[in-house]
């Protein structure tokens, strides 16, 4: 059998899982995207009533830890996975993964989760190998697509093999393993970051400099990445690496301060006060302004200023992650679901509410609030975002894409 011939019957194959399988099986970002929305409304409504109602969390992990490993991990974890699986074939122009393959993947996840729920039961064991085991998967899905089209898109299966690790490194911490019990977190954190700063630093000009064309704007556009781009994502990783490593040396926080000076100076190179006009360009400016903000919040935190770490860390998570990730998913799944690219009323409120949770969450660790009230405020705009997305959202991701003659 010639490579042609074999490479003919996988096509056909996938043509054939795609057209048999269920609406919600028809591509990554289905099961992910809306899955994982939801878990991350559900996942912190569950830690603040731990926290603040005493409620008990049936995990291996302690109910902070659990909040943080699930948030991070899990949530999150989910769509950079449903992005992947749908960007990927638009990278490398081969078939999505579906069917039955993609329930497969989408089963471990879930069952990941049902396992980190209730590891004070099933020890730690079962969650260790479905969670890590997890991106183990997804890591060789993406590899073999990425290295089949010879894709220059490698390093990001990379990131998707170190995140695993770091997952590893956290149940670790959470066995008494590893004596630093916040490393396989900061790792985490460090490496979402830096994958958004690559990808973002792509998507944000490229959309942004598309929406001016069409409005008519010939000068001004924001450019392909450069040098500059390049520099800047260099001292980020040297900044990220040295707070992985040695979170409390001078240096590391007098380098993370550089690098959120220059992805602020970035990000003003991609004309984002042009674009307020469209919610869906816009939000992705306001999105990434939250990394800058984030590295030099963390900076100080490091050399000595009055910067609490939460403050910095939520406005890694709860803004950089929280609002990337919500202006990414609408767009993504009217895309591909073959709607018109236009904001609803819905998505205007999503943003609104994954803002206001945010900035209330860094507002609450500078003692602004009271702290629990803080925290239900910030948690309860933070969580409603994407519980107006799962419901905005939810019936066209079950539906077929629009003109499919397999509806």
């Amino acid at each position: 059998m010639t490579t042609t011939t074999r490479g003919d019957e996988m096509l056909a194959l996938r043509k054939a899982r795609m057209a048999a399988a269920p609406p919600i099986l028809r591509g990554g970002f289905r099961p992910f995207f809306l899955f994982g929305g939801a878990w991350a409304a559900i996942a912190l409504v569950l830690w603040l009533c731990a926290l603040l109602a005493g409620l008990h969390l049936p995990s291996g992990f302690q109910a902070l830890a659990w909040h943080r490993h699930e948030m991070l991990f899990g949530f999150v974890g989910a769509i950079i996975s449903g992005f992947l699986l749908t960007a990927i074939p638009n990278w490398t122009g081969r078939l999505p993964i579906a069917g039955a393959p993609l329930a497969a993947l989408f089963g471990l996840w879930l069952a990941a989760r049902v396992a980190v729920f209730f590891s004070a039961t099933l020890g730690l064991i079962p969650a260790v190998v479905l969670d890590v085991g997890f991106y183990g998967v997804m890591a060789a899905v993406c590899g073999r697509e990425v290295f089949a089209a010879k894709n220059r898109n490698k390093p990001v299966v990379a990131m998707v093999l170190l995140l695993g690790l770091a997952d590893a490194v956290d149940y670790a911490a959470a066995a008494g393993l590893v004596a630093d019990a916040e490393a396989g977190i900061r790792a985490g954190i460090g490496l979402i970051v830096l994958i958004i700063s690559v990808i973002g630093g792509r998507v944000v000009p490229s959309f942004t400099r598309n929406w001016l064309a069409k409005q008519g704007h010939k000068s001004g556009l924001p450019g392909q990445p450069g040098r500059f781009d390049q520099a800047a994502i260099a001292v980020t990783v040297l900044a990220l690496l040295g707070w992985v490593v040695i979170p409390t040396a001078a240096a590391v926080g007098w380098a993370l301060i550089l690098a959120g000076l220059l992805q602020f100076a970035r990000l003003t190179r991609w004309s984002g006060w042009r674009t307020w006009a469209e919610p869906f360009v816009a939000i992705l400016h306001v999105g990434y302004l939250w990394l800058p903000v984030g590295l030099v919040l963390l900076g100080c935190s490091v050399v000595g200023g009055a910067v609490p770490r939460t403050a910095a860390i939520h406005a890694l998570t709860a803004g950089l992650m929280g609002t990337m990730i919500l202006a990414m998913m609408p767009r993504a799944t009217l895309g591909h679901t073959g709607h018109e690219l236009k904001a609803s009323a819905a998505t205007n409120i999503i943003y609104i509410c994954v803002t206001l949770g945010a900035v209330l969450r860094v507002a609450t660790s500078f003692g602004m609030f009271g702290y629990a009230r803080g925290l239900e405020l910030a948690g309860g705009f933070w969580a409603l975002s994407f519980a107006i997305f799962v419901a905005a959202y939810g019936p066209i991701i079950f539906r077929s894409r629009r003109g499919d003659p397999t509806r």
